[in-house]
């Protein structure tokens, strides 16, 4: 359990190798920072579950790198998502005016699980019944929210990663040229 919310090796690290592995993705700095953004954004909708499969969907829409999508969904993390959760609710129920100061309560009417599996459509109806008033306005405030958020992290990633691209191209091609020493001595023998 503690592996699901905590990284065996740390906060730190695994951020570190995560930024990393975007880094070193053979694209533009552009197309990088595309994919993380539709990654981030994908992480604000309430389809757990599908958030890698959303924001490759969005890379390619955008012309993105789909692998930066991938981890540009680490953001919504065991962590992240109770505040993600809250704030789309809350900032869809307001875009959508609904009265957040009732309670909500999600309480399935009986035998709604196994309507799913012998009546598919009338358990459907009973699930969505439950789950629609959350699941709407979390989807409303999590295509806001998801697009300002991923916004920002395109315009955070995408300086950052032409600054390594650039400093990585130039470490390369120092190494390929020869030094004027080794030239000079191969000449004179």
């Amino acid at each position: 359990m503690r592996g699901w919310l905590w990284p065996r090796r740390g906060w730190r690290r695994s951020v570190a190798y995560v930024w990393h592995r975007v880094t070193r993705l053979s694209a533009s700095p552009h197309e990088i920072a595309l994919g993380f953004a539709a990654g981030m954004f994908a992480s604000f909708t309430p389809f757990m579950g599908f958030h890698f499969l959303l924001g490759a969907i969005v890379a390619l829409v955008l012309g993105g790198n789909v692998l930066a999508s991938a981890f540009g969904t680490f953001i919504g993390n065991p962590l992240t998502f109770p505040l993600i959760w809250i704030a789309t609710y809350n900032l869809g129920g307001l875009v959508l005016g609904h009265d957040l100061r009732e309670k909500l309560v999600l309480k399935f009417p009986d035998n709604t699980f196994a309507n799913l599996l012998h009546h598919p459509l009338y358990g459907w109806q009973e699930f969505w019944s439950v789950l629609g008033p959350v699941v709407t306005p979390m989807s409303v405030g999590g295509v806001v929210l998801g697009t300002v958020m991923g916004s920002i992290g395109y315009v955070l990633v995408r300086p950052m990663v032409a600054a390594y691209q650039n400093r990585r191209r130039t470490r390369l091609v120092s190494r390929k040229k020869p030094t004027s020493n080794v030239a000079e001595s191969s000449n004179s023998s």
